[in-house]
């Protein structure tokens, strides 16, 4: 007996079917991706999975019962749980406070009433031994990085002995060795008959880990088939509907004129003797592990954080940046790997984010013209792509790529010299990134000096024209492409 039947799901929104009679069916210790692009339903169905919403029509059966209605404590309780691809987390409170939220009467020991702090600390130091995650159970969260927060929160989902686990974009910010903690994980999960869920773009993922594979497309169901059935090009087209011949595009773009140049740039603790210089045309791709200093030197140029030491050119000139504001005036712009802490404002529209950093080319007199506003940013969703309703449609409704469109979009509208991509492509779907792609490489045609910072090895080989390698805070290689191997950059990358 399967240990979740999932049949003829339905849910719409205002008319618009978000989910049209889909199906699923999970069997214990199976690991079961969930595939589509953003916009197929994969996020309303594992909502109404998790208690989150309810579903218009169709059953869901867990252990040959159906699952009622009664929120996300009950789904919990009966052995469902989710990690989800937006880390939830409360600043202030310890990494073992968070892990055990909600949960502390379960585990303490204490006959007084109070909470005991010492037996919480215990099971989750216990708990991160176990997942081998070197991870401090007294710090507060707010200390931590994304990746370190990402490990927390499967700490989290893996501590509530759950039957079934949903896995939404668990290695989006993680590292290479931490994915392989993660996936000795899964291997150990699945040995006890625990059922995962698995939602991830990352192609290269879905078939190392997962049993069986489910693709939705605008909501509908598509079809099941085991991993072994398929391969790049036919999961690719399960769930485009098309073939994507190259995931790179072509270009023929001629590097000119020296943009952007940093000399012996320092941060104590961060990054040590950075050079390098991005010329029109060109994209510079930053490699490196997680911790090897790639987003702080970009923090750096952008003004976001404050150098030690160190020189920043722009088209030859000394420039001193102190600040996001002081960057944008000189002509570098940044695309935050964080696009939903840092890149937007999710309850304000697709206007007013793609404007916000320009607001002064729209001032009359004191006051900002509302026409001019919608003059640019309805040229910018044309150009750019950007799917959605109008552009007063908030952009916490929009898919992910079309978020991270819009964050590139109020970057470009600052009209800058050298813009900087970190993780461009992070959490959004196969069509996306290759529109991504194309968005960058034209930005490149157009003259702007591109900087991309990614941790996966493909995007930085089918990308960059030159390939800047960091280890440990150090430069420790720049490669052409035709040097460039993934062999070569991991070498560099570990030193």
């Amino acid at each position: 007996m399967p240990i979740l039947q999932v049949t003829n799901l339905t849910k719409s929104y205002s008319g618009i079917k978000a989910l049209d009679n889909v199906q699923l069916t999970l069997q214990r210790g199976e690991v079961h991706a969930l595939m589509g692009e953003n916009g197929a339903g994969k996020s309303t169905f594992m909502k109404i999975l998790i208690g989150l919403i309810d579903a218009d029509s169709g059953e869901i059966f867990f252990e040959g019962n159906e699952l009622k209605r009664g929120g996300v404590n009950n789904v919990q309780r009966k052995g469902i749980s989710m990690i989800h691809q937006e880390i939830l987390i409360i600043p202030e409170l310890t990494v073992a406070q968070n892990i055990f939220l909600g949960r502390e009467k379960e585990i303490t020991s204490s006959k007084t009433g109070w909470l005991n702090d010492d037996r919480i600390n215990s099971k989750a130091k216990e708990l991160l031994e176990q997942m081998g995650v070197d991870i401090s159970p007294y710090i507060k969260m707010k200390y931590l990085s994304v990746a370190q927060m990402q490990m927390v929160e499967i700490a989290k989902a893996i501590s509530n002995d759950a039957k079934v686990i949903i896995m939404d974009e668990p290695t989006s910010a993680i590292s290479d060795k931490e994915v392989s903690t993660l996936f000795r994980i899964i291997r150990d999960l699945k040995v006890k008959g625990v059922a995962i869920i698995y939602i991830s773009h990352k192609m290269d993922e879905i078939f190392k880990i997962s049993d069986t594979i489910t693709v939705l497309r605008d909501g509908k169901y598509i079809g099941t088939k085991s991993a072994a059935e398929l391969d790049n090009g036919s999961l690719i087209k399960m769930m485009v509907g098309r073939e994507i011949e190259s995931m790179f595009p072509e270009s023929n773009t001629q590097k000119g004129k020296r943009v952007l140049s940093v000399k012996n740039l320092n941060k104590k603790g961060k990054f040590t003797d950075i050079n390098f210089e991005v010329h029109t045309g060109e994209i510079l791709g930053i490699a490196g592990l997680m911790g090897a200093g790639r987003t702080e030197v970009a923090r750096a140029i952008y003004g976001l954080d404050k150098l030690d030491s160190g020189e920043i050119y722009i088209n030859g000139e000394h420039v001193k940046v102190k600040s996001a504001d002081e960057a944008v005036k000189k002509g570098i712009g940044y695309v935050s790997e964080d696009r939903k802490g840092l890149g937007f404002i999710p309850q304000m529209s697709v206007l007013k984010n793609m404007t916000l950093a320009s607001l002064s080319n729209h001032r009359q007199g004191i006051f900002i013209n509302p026409k001019s506003e919608n003059t640019v940013t309805e040229a910018m969703v044309e150009n750019l792509k950007v799917k959605s309703s109008g552009v007063n449609q908030k952009v916490t409704h929009l898919s992910g790529g079309n978020q991270q469109k819009v964050v590139i979009g109020k970057v470009l509208l600052s009209s800058p010299k050298v813009i900087i991509l970190d993780e461009p492509t992070r959490g959004v779907d196969v069509g996306a990134k290759f529109e991504i792609y194309k968005l960058i490489h034209d930005l490149a045609a157009k003259g702007i000096a591109v900087i991309m910072i990614s941790s996966e090895l493909p995007e930085i080989l089918g990308m960059s024209d030159r390939i800047l390698v960091l280890s440990k805070g150090k430069q420790t290689a720049m490669l052409s492409k035709e040097e460039a191997t993934q062999e070569l950059i991991m070498k560099y990358a570990v030193e």
